[in-house]
C-alpha cells in the first residue's frame, strides 16, 4: 500500500471574506465569471470562449490530494456578501517558494478585493514559503499595485502566453521575501 500524504489547504481569514477551498457547487458562478473575457484575457490559462467543462476540470485539479497548485474561493457569504468573488492560487515551486496567481469577478474590480486577499494569503504563509513571486500583464497597472501594496518587490520584466489573447504578453515580475 503506498502512503500519500494528504494537502490539506486551510481556511484563512479577511476581513471582509474568507478564502476557502474550492467546492463542486462553484461551478456555476466560476463558469459564469470566467467566461468574461476580461476575467480570461487577465490571466494566463483561461481560455474565451471558455469551451464546455474548463470549469469542471479545474476544480477537479483543484481538489486531487496531489496537486502542484493550491487554489481558494474569496469567499463574502458569512458577511451577506456573494458566495464567489474571485480565486487566488498558489503554485508549487521548488526551494520553498510558490507562484501566487489571482483574479476577481468584475463587478468587484476597485474594491481592495485583490488586495485582501493577497495580503491574507501572504499572512497567512500556508505552504510555508520563503517567498512568493507573481507576474501582472504590463497593461494591468491595477495588479501591479495589489501586489506593490502587499510588499512585493519589482524584479524584472519577462513575457507570458496569454491563452485567451493567443499570444505572448509583456508582463512585469515580483518576489515577496518572507521572514
Amino acid at each position: 500500500m503506498k502512503h500519500v500524504e494528504i494537502t490539506r489547504q486551510p481556511l484563512i481569514e479577511a476581513d471582509r471574506f474568507v478564502l476557502r477551498p474550492v467546492r463542486r457547487s462553484d461551478a456555476g458562478m466560476l463558469s459564469m465569471y470566467t467566461a468574461d473575457e476580461r476575467v480570461a484575457s487577465g490571466t494566463r490559462s483561461i481560455p474565451h470562449p471558455l469551451p464546455p467543462g474548463t470549469t469542471e476540470a479545474f476544480i477537479e485539479r483543484s481538489l486531487q490530494d496531489e496537486r502542484n497548485e493550491d487554489v481558494w474561493v474569496m469567499d463574502a457569504a458569512q458577511n451577506d456578501g456573494r458566495e464567489v468573488l474571485g480565486v487566488i492560487s498558489l503554485t508549487h515551486l521548488d526551494r520553498a517558494q510558490s507562484q501566487l496567481g489571482y483574479w476577481v469577478a468584475p463587478g468587484f474590480w476597485n474594491t481592495g478585493i485583490a488586495s485582501e486577499a493577497v495580503q491574507a494569503i501572504v499572512a497567512a504563509n500556508p505552504q510555508h514559503n520563503t517567498s512568493i513571486f507573481a507576474e501582472v500583464f504590463q497593461d494591468n497597472a491595477a495588479s501591479a499595485r495589489v501586489l506593490t501594496h502587499a510588499g512585493f518587490e519589482y524584479i524584472g520584466d519577462a513575457e507570458s502566453h496569454c491563452v485567451a489573447r493567443n499570444a505572448n504578453v509583456p508582463t512585469w515580475t515580483y518576489i515577496n521575501k518572507i521572514s
